[in-house]
């Protein structure tokens, strides 16, 4: 933490060398939330692409203590940790992160976080959030955007991908009344604020960090960066927070882009029809509005 640049610990806690596929928008979310954390801290990983690239025998690139689990029990291998950290009178002295897909989080691993949020253990849940099953072959999951072409949902000429609008996994999240947070790897300041934020809560916490997979997603590698902008941009991936139930932006876009800007840099998105495209278009529109009512009416969720 002594050494920043652009307000970015200077310190690396993740190496490089990893086997990431070129682009990998996880291995960032990953390496700027271990900044975030430091050096103090035990790491839980779900199974997920991050875990297999991370860590081929007899090799690995976390530089802190880290332990795998099954794709779906991380949550509780972390509460034993802060329960055993706990007794030992050490738990103010380390950091305790999980690390899973949205596999391993909206869907397989959904049951084991709800539980460890509702008996509050202090551990802090980080989603790296690229949109489907990647690690095994790029099969949709909770958080798939409709009509995504995955390869349990392929376009084809009568349906046109996965049939249902992603999860709304951060509201489900802050129904439990734990501090919630939404980031993006193209504003890296803001999401490593929010995990350092995170860390300071003497309760749960969960963080869903957008991160484009040009594997899955289908579009050259070096436009990673770029399409999460876009993301943001067209209001896609809103930035805020949910403390106490109250939710506030983070920031929003100075000039609202149209979401077929962002559709159109990735293959996964090219059968979609014009009819198709107004859909999400409202769909992101109206979640969009329902957000804004949230934060205006200082509504508990």
């Amino acid at each position: 933490m002594k050494h920043m640049i652009n307000n970015i610990p200077a310190e690396e806690h993740f190496a490089q060398g990893h086997r990431g596929c070129a682009g990998c928008g996880s291995a960032l979310a990953v390496r700027y939330g271990l900044k975030a954390a430091g050096k103090n801290t035990i790491v839980v990983s779900a199974t997920g692409c991050v875990e297999v690239f991370s860590t081929p025998y007899p090799e690995t690139s976390w530089r802190v203590p880290w332990i795998h689990g099954a794709f779906e029990n991380a949550a509780t291998i972390a509460s034993g940790i802060h329960r055993s950290l706990k007794m030992q009178g050490k738990r103010d002295k380390v950091n305790i992160i999980v690390f899973g897909g949205d596999g391993g989080t909206f869907d397989i691993g959904f049951q084991f976080i709800s539980g460890a949020f509702e008996r509050g253990e202090r551990i802090c849940y980080i989603c790296y959030d690229n949109s489907a099953y990647m690690n095994t072959g790029v099969q949709r999951s909770g958080a798939t955007p409709k009509y995504a072409s995955t390869t349990t949902t392929p376009a084809g000429s009568k349906i046109h991908g996965k049939q249902e609008f992603k999860k709304p996994l951060p509201l489900i999240f802050a129904a439990h009344g734990v501090y919630v947070a939404t980031a993006n790897i193209a504003y890296p300041q803001d999401y490593i604020k929010k995990v350092q934020k995170a860390l300071s809560m003497k309760g749960p916490s969960y963080i869903q960090v957008f991160s484009p997979c040009p594997t899955g997603w289908k579009y050259p590698t070096n436009l990673t960066i770029e399409i999460a902008k876009k993301a943001f941009q067209t209001r896609i991936t809103p930035l805020y927070e949910i403390e106490k139930g109250i939710l506030s932006f983070y920031r929003k876009p100075s000039s609202v882009l149209p979401v077929e800007e962002y559709l159109k840099m990735q293959a996964r998105f090219k059968h979609l029809t014009s009819a198709e495209i107004k859909s999400v278009q409202k769909h992101v529109d109206d979640e969009w509005n329902r957000l804004e009512q949230l934060e205006v009416t200082k509504v508990r969720i």
